[in-house]
Order: C-alpha cells, then structure tokens, then sequence
C-alpha cells in the first residue's frame, strides 16, 4: 500500500524561501526551489477519509500522509461547486472578484472560459522558471477560446477539458493537450474497457519522471469520486452488502488514496520528496443529504457540520485538506485555524520568489509561515459566493459568519465559535455584526455581467440549455471529434 504522507492536498510548493520551521521543529532550508502539488479531488469530504473519522472506506495512504504532514480542520474551498472551486486556486480569487462563479455550460463542449488578460498561478509559476501541468478535469474554456489551459500558463494538459464529459469514466476520448485520442472498448455511457483514470494517472506520473530535474507546479484536479460512480474495480468492496453505487464510491475513494500514494512513492524513488509541498483537498464539502442512500452508510457529513454542496453553510464549505513536505511541514500537527484556497497563489509566489507578471492581484495571504509550523496569517474577512439559479453568498470575519441564500433572502448571523453546527441564527440578538457582514457582501462582490446578483440572465440560461441538449445528444450518438486519433493504449 502507498505511504499516506505522499498524497492529500498536491500543493507541491518549490520555491526559494529558508523555512525556519520543521517537521521536528528544526530549522533547515530546501535544497532548491520546491515544487508545488496542488491535488483537488472531486467531491471527497471531509467524511471521506479515515484520518478524519471514516470507518467503511479504506484511505491507508491520505491517513498517512495527513499524519507525516499537518491536517486542517478549517480548510474552505473556493465555492461549493466545481468550475468556480478550481478557478478560485487557479486565479487567487475568492469568488467575488474571480472570472468564474458558478458553473456556466456553453455550447457545444465546454465552460465560461477565464479571460485572456486573467493571471494564473500557472502563468506565475512559468514567470519563475517553473514546468506546469494540469491533469484531470479543466473545465475553465475549451482550446479554441481564451481560457484554454495552453493558453492559461499551462505547459501540459491531460484529461478532461468539459465538466459534462467528465461525468463518464469511461468516455470515447480524452484529450492529451488539444489533441482527443480514442479509447477503445468505450461508449461514454456505461463501464467500457479503458478507464480514464488509469490513463490520466498514468500521464502525470510519466510527467513528474520528466520534469524531476526542475522545478515543477502540477494541478492535479482528480475526477474521482464526482458522480457518476463508476470504475473498473471494486476491490475490497465487491462483496460488501451494500448497494452498486455505494460500493462504486468506496472504490472511487480509495483509488483517489491508492493513486496518490503512488505520486508519493514516485517523489520518493526520485529522491524529490523532501523538496516538493503537496497539499490536498476536495473542492466542495460533503456531497451527499445526509439522509441519502450515500450519506445514511457512510455518514459523510456526520461531522456536525450543517449544509452540503451546492450551499453556503460549514459543511458545503469545510474541506478535507492536508499539507505534506517532509522535514518542512509539521508532522502530526492538526490544526484548526482557517484558510482558503485563494491564498495557495500568494503563498506559492513566496515559497517559489517569483516574480508576479503585470496584472497579478490575488484576494488570498501568504500561508508559508503558517504551512512550517507558525501562526495563520490574520485577515479582515472570507467571502464566498455561488451562483445557481439564485445566487447566494457568505462572509466569515473572526468566528462570525453571515450566509444570505438570495439577494432578497434576510442575513442569518452565526456565531462559530459556540455554534459551529450554524443551528441558531443570532442576527436579531447582534445587529452590529449583521451590519459588518452586510458591508462585506455588498464591497467583496464585484459586479459582473454573467453574474448577476438578481439571478441568473436569459443567455445564460439559454446557453446552459443548449449546451446540456447537444451532451445527451453526443451521449447518444457515442461521438468522438472527427480529428481524435487512435492510440496504442497498452504502452505507457
């Protein structure tokens, strides 16, 4: 089994920086610059993994990891939802000011795509000498619009460029940068022959070996263990006395561990691991009601935590996360100050010195100190906003926290020191901290046509709906781009 210490949180961090802090509390300094891993797999929670109270599903390797490195406990993500999650890290953002808010489907393949003058973390890591890859789901504009990943700072690309297409595991093709190639024994509508994971996995470990020489920022926004909940083995799970799809996600979850472990044991054998950050996390809290069919086995969300995916509340926002880099990151440390995934960027342009390219602006504080055993960086407020249907929005500054489900919807007031469930609404009993919070969602949202507060716009809808029709469609079609190529798949 893979060591736990080499997974979670692939926010492989290399940098020019002297931490002063270690695992054992001594001081050393990195050899070079570091690498940086940021792993997002999505939809896991918190939930999910053994190291914070998982009993059915095996993380041997994340449980591990999260125990060599430091474990957070009020890691949030970007939003409650993908598209704008991975945008939030990938930007610097919160979602108040990034380009990507909600999940904006465009027609015929593809999302809202990040603007041509957006300024990446992966435009940085290139300005500082770094090699970048993304591997996984892009989901932030398809290869012939401005939010290509090739055009976005990233050197290599290998996955899933369309979050509807990512909702197969076994589709007709994937792309290995804009190029699609076939995979053989698949109809992208039920298990088939080739597993995309396997080949995505197998891409990315052949990148590392490549780039071990030099310094290297890799995304490796994991597909796993997002619906549907498919795979080509169920291993241990097979013959558990639960239904197909719960067996399915076990399964997920643990080739989410397994493959991380086997990232880990690569830094090793390379003699990398010592000066490579990896940091990971889901992009979104518990996915499931607690009453679903999920979430009554599992007990994803039984972290007294209110809310899922999709919301504003504790448990749609609180990530599973760790931080791993052996002699630099604490081991053991279990920490409960929070952070949010904007502040990645500004901590990678400290560990790395880079030098920030013209436009560079990020909402997020640098966490280096903070990743080596110091303080959480101190800050005036997190903020949060999704935009469904109704868009909704929170803020939290110190331990209170205002959500407001509509831009019509009363402020509810949470006091998350002594209620960190969000059970009461105490905004009737603290107008003064009503007022605060009403003053930070209306100065942190800056307005943006394709996010309106007053709902979602007509072409918005229109396009959403287009783009859906021609997914069935292709669906059932079987398509493939008439320019995808057949692969040897049997050779790495």
């Amino acid at each position: 089994m893979f060591r736990l210490e080499q997974m979670v949180w692939l926010l492989i961090v290399s940098g020019l920086c002297q931490p002063t802090w270690a695992a054992d509390g001594a001081a050393r300094a990195p050899r070079e610059r570091p690498n940086f891993i940021f792993i997002l797999s999505d939809d896991i929670a918190q939930g999910d993994l053994g190291c914070y109270g998982q009993k059915l599903i095996q993380t041997p390797r994340l449980d591990q990891m999260a125990n060599e490195g430091t474990r957070y406990l009020q890691a949030y993500c970007g939003t409650s939802v993908c598209a704008p999650s991975r945008s939030s890290f990938f930007t610097g953002l919160h979602c108040g000011h990034c380009p990507i808010r909600g999940n904006y489907e465009v027609p015929p393949e593809g999302q809202l795509p990040l603007p041509a003058d957006t300024v990446t973390i992966a435009e940085v890591a290139k300005a500082a000498g770094y090699a970048t890859a993304t591997f996984g789901k892009w989901g932030m504009g398809n290869f012939d619009s401005s939010g290509s990943p090739l055009k976005q700072g990233v050197d290599h690309f290998f996955g899933y460029n369309c979050q509807r297409h990512a909702h197969s595991y076994f589709p007709t093709y994937l792309y290995d940068d804009a190029q699609p190639f076939l995979l053989p024994g698949n109809d992208g509508q039920t298990v088939g022959q080739t597993y995309a994971q396997e080949l995505i996995q197998r891409d990315m470990l052949a990148w590392v070996g490549r780039h071990a020489e030099q310094p290297f920022l890799l995304f490796y926004a994991i597909t796993l263990p997002h619906g549907r909940h498919e795979i080509d083995d169920l291993g241990v799970y097979a013959d558990r006395p639960w239904t197909e799809r719960q067996k399915s996600y076990a399964a997920q979850v643990t080739r989410v561990d397994s493959d991380v472990g086997a990232l880990v044991d690569q830094l090793r054998e390379l003699g990398i691991d010592d000066n490579t950050l990896i940091v990971f996390s889901g992009d979104n809290g518990s996915s499931f009601d607690p009453e679903s069919e999920m979430g009554r086995l599992f007990k994803q969300a039984d972290n007294g935590l209110r809310g899922y995916k999709r919301g504003m509340y504790e448990g749609a926002l609180r990530q599973a996360a760790f931080a791993w880099w052996p002699g630099t990151v604490p081991a053991g440390r279990v920490d409960h100050s929070p952070w949010a995934f904007w502040d990645l960027m500004p901590t990678f342009v400290e560990l790395s010195d880079a030098e920030t390219p013209p436009g560079y602006a990020t909402d997020g504080v640098s966490l280096a100190s903070y990743l080596m055993g110091g303080e959480a960086p101190e800050r005036e407020y997190f903020y949060w906003e999704l935009h469904l249907t109704r868009p909704i929005q929170a803020a939290r500054f110190g331990d209170w926290k205002v959500v407001r489900n509509g831009a019509q919807q009363p402020i509810e007031l949470y006091d998350l020191a002594e209620d960190p469930g969000e059970t009461t609404d105490v905004a009737q009993l603290h107008p003064a901290h009503v007022a605060t919070g009403r003053r930070i969602l209306e100065e942190a949202h800056r307005p943006d046509p394709n996010w309106p507060l007053q709902g979602r716009s007509a072409e918005h809808s229109r396009r959403a709906k287009e783009a859906w029709l021609i997914t069935r469609e292709r669906v059932k079609q079987k398509w493939a781009p008439e320019q995808a190529e057949q692969r040897d798949l049997t050779q790495p």
